[in-house]
């Protein structure tokens, strides 16, 4: 499955494009819009996109999840070395100390996540600031074909912007095609 970034100019055409994607089967769980205008959205009854999508929470837990696991070794290898709970310790408590510390590192990198906006959409702030609403369509393999082929068809005015090969992996950059 890819995520498959349009420009829509205005809301109108947005409400437009949400309509034929439906004709073709694309479900409101594969279509998010990223707009400035949320009230606009809620208005014409469109899916707006979610915090998942808008803010670096996954990105930046993960990371600092890998911080907390290298931080976790550290700590477990000095207690280790250290002894200042015996020379007896049983093998999990330093397995404790790890993921403590990994829970940790994904809790702030989470909150970190939170205050910022997602790496992939930043691209996109200058237009989404402008006006312009961001489309994400979620396509499956088999629709992939039948979305660009209606979006050049019905909605010259929408243009594509990108295309994300691996949506679920936030450390994918976008293949941009403006």
């Amino acid at each position: 499955m890819k995520c498959v970034y349009y420009l829509s100019p205005t809301l109108k055409s947005t409400q437009q494009i949400s309509d034929d994607l439906h004709e073709i089967g694309v479900d409101d769980w594969f279509l998010h819009i990223v707009s400035k205008d949320e009230s606009g959205l809620s208005k014409q009854k469109l899916h707006s996109s979610n915090y998942i999508e808008t803010l670096d929470v996954i990105r930046d837990g993960l990371i600092g999840a890998a911080c907390g696991l290298c931080a976790g070794i550290a700590g477990a290898l000095i207690t280790r070395i250290a002894q200042p709970f015996g020379p007896d310790v049983h093998w999990f408590a330093y397995l404790a100390i790890v993921f403590v510390w990994i829970c940790f590192g994904a809790w702030v990198g989470g909150l970190v996540g939170i205050a910022s906006e997602n790496k992939k959409l930043a691209k996109f702030r200058n237009d989404i600031e402008a006006g312009k609403y961001l489309v994400l369509i979620y396509a499956k393999q088999h629709q992939e074909e039948k979305v660009h082929q209606m979006m050049a068809s019905k909605h010259p005015e929408a243009e594509l912007a990108a295309v994300d090969a691996n949506f679920l992996n936030p450390f994918t950059e976008l293949k941009m095609t403006v």
